[in-house]
C-alpha cells in the first residue's frame, strides 16, 4: 500500500529560530549576513523536512522565498550613484537583519526569565526546620545542548553519508511500528554502550516510516530525559547517551 507518511512536530519554533541557529552554528556576523551561504544551509534543512514529509509550516517556505529574493538582489549589479546626490542605496538584507536582532532580543529575554523562574523555585520562605531523615537528592538529568535543528541537520548528513537518494521507500505496512516500541528498542540499544551511540546507527532501515518513527522516538526520549545527545564540536557527528538511571 503506497501512501504519504506525514508527521507534524511541534518542536520547531519558526524560521527566524532556524536562521538564528545557523548564524550561531557558522559563527556569522548578524550585521553582515552572507546571504548565499545562509540560503544554501537553510534550504538543506527544508529539503530534509520535505524528504521526511514533515508538515512544514508555511512561514518556513515564505522565509525560503524571502532569502532567494534577497540573494537575487545581492547578485544584481549595483547602480552608480552620483556623488553629489544625497541618495542611499538600502541593503536588501536590512529588514531581515533587524527582524533577527529583535528576535534574538526576545529569545534572550525569554531565556533570562526562564532562569529566574528556576531560581525562584529554589527559594523557600517557610520557617527553618530540621529534617533528620532526608533522602539524598537525585542527580540532575543531563540534557545536553543539542537543539531540534542540530538533530535535523544530523539526519540530513546521514542521508548523504548513506547515499539514501530520493525517493525513499514509501511502502507502509499495515502494522505500523508503534513509537513506544521504537523508544524501548532505542533505549535498550543505547543503554548497552556507555561511550554513546552514533546518531546514524539509530536508522538502520531505508523506509520513510521507520526513519520518521525513529526520529520522533529519539525526540520523545530526550523530552522524557531518558537519553541526551552531545556533539564535541560543530559539524561533528551526534552521539546519543542514556541518562544514568537508564543505563
Amino acid at each position: 500500500m503506497n501512501q504519504a507518511y506525514q508527521v507534524k512536530l511541534d518542536a520547531f519554533e519558526g524560521p527566524l529560530d532556524l536562521l538564528l541557529h545557523l548564524i550561531n552554528q557558522y559563527e556569522i556576523d548578524i550585521y553582515d549576513i552572507p546571504v548565499a551561504q545562509i540560503t544554501e544551509q537553510y534550504m538543506n534543512y527544508i529539503h530534509t523536512m520535505q524528504r521526511l514529509e514533515l508538515n512544514i509550516a508555511s512561514e518556513y517556505l515564505v522565509m525560503a522565498a524571502t532569502l532567494v529574493a534577497i540573494k537575487s538582489q545581492m547578485l544584481l549589479p549595483k547602480q552608480e550613484i552620483d556623488g553629489d546626490a544625497d541618495e542611499y542605496e538600502e541593503d536588501p538584507r536590512e529588514e531581515l537583519m533587524q527582524r533577527l536582532i529583535e528576535y534574538r532580543k526576545f529569545k534572550d529575554a525569554a531565556s533570562q526569565l526562564k532562569d529566574r523562574e528556576l531560581d525562584a523555585n529554589q527559594i523557600f520562605t517557610r520557617p527553618k526546620k530540621i529534617f533528620d531523615n532526608l533522602l539524598p537528592e537525585a542527580p540532575l538529568a543531563v540534557q545536553g545542548d543539542i537543539s531540534i535543528y542540530d538533530m535535523l541537520g544530523a539526519l540530513g548528513k546521514m542521508f548523504d553519508r548513506k547515499k539514501w537518494d530520493e525517493p525513499l521507500d514509501t511502502k507502509v505496512k499495515r502494522a505500523e511500528i508503534p513509537i513506544e516500541q521504537r523508544m524501548k528498542e532505542i533505549l535498550q540499544h543505547v543503554g548497552r554502550f556507555s561511550h554513546g551511540v552514533s546518531f546514524d546507527q539509530l536508522f538502520p532501515f531505508k523506509t520513510k516510516s521507520h526513519i520518521v518513527v525513529s526520529f520522533m522516538a529519539v525526540l520523545e526520549l530526550m523530552k522524557e530525559q531518558k537519553v541526551y545527545c552531545k556533539q564535541k564540536n560543530n559539524f561533528e557527528e551526534l552521539l546519543v547517551f542514556c541518562t544514568e538511571e537508564y543505563v
